[in-house]
């Protein structure tokens, strides 16, 4: 765990979202904290549905503990598999094996109940869903929860519920994000690590709701990016790199890969940092440098908004500061 976290303070990382770990982690966690071991800022979820997920709902969720560095007030679920096995839910068979739709890998009996009992305690959902089926189903299982608990019932009236991946999408429910009020929060790098195996798997109709990013902003949601570590690398100039070039790290782009979704340099600088923040419901702490704010803060080798494309590759972290305090700093040769 101590790896990992310092691993994240020399990429320049101030804070993770951790998508779904159990009580006896979180208890890890705060041992290390109290001895002082972590600096990092970790936003952590927790498995569910189930009694993990119980047990969150029960007792509310824990904001800021350790100054600030550890919150709990989130539940992960799933929806769907992956696309690259073929367990992304499709709303068609596969173009690459014609009696394939994917797999639904969760309860929806239990998790139905699950949605309404968050709502009403301010507990935040984040859920994976990937092929166009799963992300359908998820967007109406979401609306469903939002029509059966009126806000005045709610613990939180925008209660920021995320669509983990939304890898795959309908033209129909590219809409429906801005209209439900649902995150979808997505990883860049998926761009990359599928651009080789996609296409086959969906056929060029689908490709078009794939990863559709600048579709997505054009209704008015925010798009937080990840890293989905490890299944990528976790690092973030990767992720910048992939959503302002929409190619793999030599270049590369292939046909029917929607270059025009890809998004520019500001607003992939608001999906690394203020949308993130806010998704974390901490958009008035971190997330931007102003007065008042927390200074967590990455200082890089390059200035990404303006150097060639490629060269954001090459760009290091120099320094990460979290509240003010450097916790990694590179080492300058004499």
């Amino acid at each position: 765990m101590l790896l990992g976290v310092n691993r994240s303070l020399r990429l320049g990382w101030t804070q993770i979202q951790d998508p779904g770990q159990t009580w006896a982690h979180v208890e890890r966690l705060r041992r290390l904290y109290g001895e002082g071991k972590i600096k990092l800022r970790i936003y952590q979820a927790i498995r569910g549905p189930g009694p993990d997920a119980d047990r969150l709902i029960a007792q509310g969720a824990s904001i800021g503990e350790f100054e600030g560095r550890l919150t709990i007030r989130t539940i992960k679920a799933y929806v769907d598999g992956a696309l690259g096995s073929r367990g992304a839910l499709l709303l068609a068979p596969y173009s690459d094996a014609p009696t394939v739709q994917g797999l639904l890998v969760t309860d929806l009996d239990a998790f139905r109940p699950m949605l309404a009992a968050a709502l009403r305690r301010g507990i935040q959902v984040e859920t994976d869903a990937i092929g166009d089926s799963a992300n359908r189903l998820l967007l109406n299982l979401y609306a469903d929860a939002f029509k059966a608990v009126p806000e005045a019932e709610r613990g939180v009236k925008q209660p920021r519920w995320r669509d983990e991946h939304a890898q795959v999408l309908a033209p129909a429910e590219i809409g429906r994000f801005a209209q439900i009020g649902v995150i979808p929060s997505m990883q860049p790098s998926h761009a990359i690590g599928d651009l080789f195996f996609a296409p086959s798997r969906l056929g060029p109709q689908r490709l078009r709701g794939t990863y559709a990013w600048r579709s997505l902003l054009r209704t008015g949601v925010v798009i937080p990016a990840g890293s989905d570590a490890p299944v990528e690398l976790g690092e973030p100039m990767i992720e910048f790199y992939a959503a302002v070039a929409r190619k793999d790290t030599s270049g590369f782009q292939g046909a029917d890969w929607h270059p025009e979704e890809a998004v520019s340099r500001p607003e992939a600088l608001k999906m690394l940092t203020i949308w993130p923040a806010y998704a974390a419901f901490e958009e008035n702490e971190r997330g931007s440098i102003e007065v008042g704010k927390w200074a967590d803060l990455t200082v890089l080798s390059a200035d990404i908004m303006r150097i060639p494309e490629h060269e954001i590759l090459t760009t290091r972290c120099v320094m990460t500061v979290i509240g003010g305090e450097v916790f990694y700093e590179e080492k300058r040769e004499q």
